[in-house]
């Protein structure tokens, strides 16, 4: 049997993790930002109409702000699994273990989804219209990509956790929604 570890959710980890927990935190990990930058054709857009989701940039002095889930011992190897199906089917992240601080001022070492630079599927020189463009029509399995962005929007919300990026692109998709109709 596996060791309980952390997992850090930065986006939908965040308001659907899908797994099963013991403990809940905020959390915060250095140096890394969240942006939407990961190309999306599994699950919130397709190939003929890819969308957008979140995904961990290594930056020096930045920090990102999510929830850190603990997952028992009995559940570790079942929700090993579950983030490899979930997360790894294109090569998009590495798998690392980071130190995060929790909101009670805990440090933790957790799993981290980090964006593959050298992934095809990583548009790290995007503008936010560009994204929000993306964004505001992108569909796919998992329903539309605008919903990917207000679920995190709200649950950041809830958080109190402020982010440029994604209050800038709600705002931005809320606007193209509204001027197109979609």
């Amino acid at each position: 049997m596996s060791k309980e570890f952390w997992v850090f959710g930065y986006g939908s980890l965040m308001w659907r993790p899908g797994f099963s927990f013991v403990e809940r935190s905020v959390a915060e990990l250095a140096d890394h930002r969240r942006s939407f930058c990961l190309k999306s054709v599994r699950y919130r857009g397709t190939f003929e109409n890819p969308g957008l989701v979140l995904a961990l940039e290594p930056l020096a002095g930045t920090c990102c702000r999510g929830v850190a889930y603990r997952v028992s011992a009995a559940d570790a190897d079942e929700t090993r699994a579950y983030l490899r199906e979930r997360e790894m089917d294109r090569g998009s992240y590495y798998e690392k273990f980071q130190p995060l601080k929790l909101g009670d001022d805990r440090q933790v070492e957790a799993l981290c989804y980090v964006i593959n630079p050298d992934n095809p599927d990583y548009f790290r020189d995007l503008s936010l219209d560009e994204k929000a463009r993306i964004i505001a029509t992108a569909a796919g399995p998992a329903g539309t990509n605008r919903d990917y962005l207000f679920n995190t929007r709200n649950d950041l919300q809830e958080m109190l956790v402020e982010d440029y990026e994604v209050e800038n692109l709600a705002a931005k998709v809320g606007a193209l929604l509204e001027n197109t109709g979609l």
